[in-house]
């Protein structure tokens, strides 16, 4: 605690723990798990909305979905251990969807009839334009030209950037929300009552049980809810859309997942290149840089940490372009960033 930099005046008050504590083992593997429950949505939005306009089927989708989990468990890792060593979870990114699009709506890949063979190449074009732009990302870590950049980045202009993006995902999650009214908005409302009404409620010993697991209470109640109203035939007879979206036994991605499904490199074949698909991956790779780096600052200001110098920034930058490069070599169908 003697290295850091803020004075007392400036550190932020409402945080047990900093950057340098050890938290007891049970209480870090069940934060570790409601991290966990987070990057999950993430990771089931992402592909459930890509997949099937390539073709994609409800296996395919558990296929990716899976792959996409453990990359991002490797890559979180890999940034923990040799990155930026901020507590910062690396997951799937929004940032790529664009010209993830643009590679499926190719004329070439459109023309293949059969659904399972264009849901292939898509993926092998998807990997080839991933790999290409993680090179760029490399580069520019790696050779501390990223670094040169950061000096430029200050906190007025990264807190305009982080919000930006956490607001981005209105657009995505509210429309979402309204498909299973009856579900969304009591979560909404229970979540916000948990973290931000009942927070200094604590019926457990003066632990702040409310305060620091609301998303595992909230998705704990609310799938059970879900459960009963599925199981009591409260969506007999509504429209299919409204059954698909609210019964909790018609994604079919547990049915159709594997009991065990290790990933592994190039499982979808080699990879194809194309100058198109890659130079419009490589405006994503930008934009996920400059979302990780006001990511990477307000981490260690939540950490109480010292704030990351130039080099530390180009090194995790420099291990965010071998996690996308990860994810071209798996087939994850989408690029990583810090999760905001």
């Amino acid at each position: 605690m003697a290295d850091i930099s803020h004075p007392p005046m400036e550190q932020l008050q409402d945080l047990e723990y900093c950057i340098d504590s050890n938290p007891p083992w049970v209480e870090t593997i069940l934060l570790a798990f409601q991290n966990y429950i987070l990057v999950l949505g993430t990771s089931v939005m992402i592909p459930s909305a890509l997949v099937p306009l390539m073709g994609g089927s409800d296996g395919d989708k558990a296929r990716v979905i899976q792959t996409l989990l453990f990359v991002a468990g490797i890559n979180t890792l890999l940034q923990a251990l040799f990155g930026t060593r901020l507590p910062a979870v690396v997951g799937g990114s929004f940032a790529y969807v664009i010209p993830i699009v643009y590679i499926i709506s190719d004329s070439h890949l459109q023309r293949i009839s059969d659904p399972h063979v264009r849901f292939v190449h898509t993926m092998r074009a998807i990997q080839g334009a991933l790999i290409v732009a993680a090179s760029i990302q490399i580069i520019l870590g790696y050779s501390q030209v990223w670094g040169l950049f950061s000096r430029f980045f200050s906190p007025l202009g990264m807190a305009p950037v982080v919000g930006l993006v956490g607001f981005g995902l209105f657009q995505r999650g509210f429309p979402a929300l309204g498909n299973c009214i009856e579900i969304g908005l009591p979560m909404l409302l229970l979540v916000i009552g948990l973290s931000q009404y009942l927070k200094n409620v604590k019926p457990m010993r003066d632990f702040p049980i409310f305060e620091r697991f609301p998303v595992l209470i909230c998705v704990s109640i609310i799938w059970i809810y879900s459960i009963i109203l599925t199981a009591s035939g409260a969506y007999h007879g509504k429209h299919a859309i409204t059954q698909h979206n609210c019964r909790t036994d018609r994604a079919n991605l547990i049915s159709t997942a594997p009991w065990f499904k290790f990933p592994y490199p190039l499982q979808w074949g080699p990879p194809t290149f194309a100058a198109g698909h890659s130079f419009a991956m490589m405006s994503a790779v930008v934009v996920s840089m400059v979302e990780s780096t006001g990511a990477y600052m307000a981490a260690s200001r939540l950490a109480i940490a010292t704030p990351p110098p130039a080099y530390v920034l180009s090194r995790g930058i420099g291990w965010q372009g071998i996690g996308i490069l990860l994810d071209g070599l798996f087939g994850t169908c989408t690029g990583s960033t810090v999760s905001v």
